[in-house]
């Protein structure tokens, strides 16, 4: 069975190699993938970094935990740590179910959900 996802790519450090990186990863890992324009943001958190972030829509067989599991090991190729976030590859939506609540009022999210939809 198909299941419809989202996944959030955002990136501050080499940010527009990683989030191309991140994007060609997930083609091979989503069937249907559409991408939503680049976008570049402040840190949330007021750090003064700026993030580039994307978000990408396509759908799976796998699992919402088989998928989350995929995504971790996937930033962990490109070591991500704590201040360098390479790449950070949340999983926003499997089905209608949403994750990272706060996140969907976010202007990385509200800026750019309508291209993929």
């Amino acid at each position: 069975m198909k299941h419809k996802v989202i996944i959030a790519l955002g990136s501050n450090y080499l940010q527009a190699v990683h989030i191309r990186w991140a994007s060609e990863r997930l083609a091979h890992l989503l069937d249907d993938c559409h991408y939503s324009r680049m976008l570049w943001t402040a840190d949330v958190k007021g750090s003064g970094k700026w993030y580039m972030n994307r978000l990408v829509a396509g759908s799976t067989t796998l699992s919402a935990e088989q998928l989350q599991q995929l995504l971790k090991e996937t930033e962990a190729e490109t070591g991500r740590s704590h201040k360098r976030v390479t790449i950070d590859l949340d999983l926003m939506q499997y089905d209608s179910q949403r994750y990272h609540e706060k996140d969907w009022q976010r202007r990385y999210i509200t800026d750019i959900i309508n291209d993929i939809l």
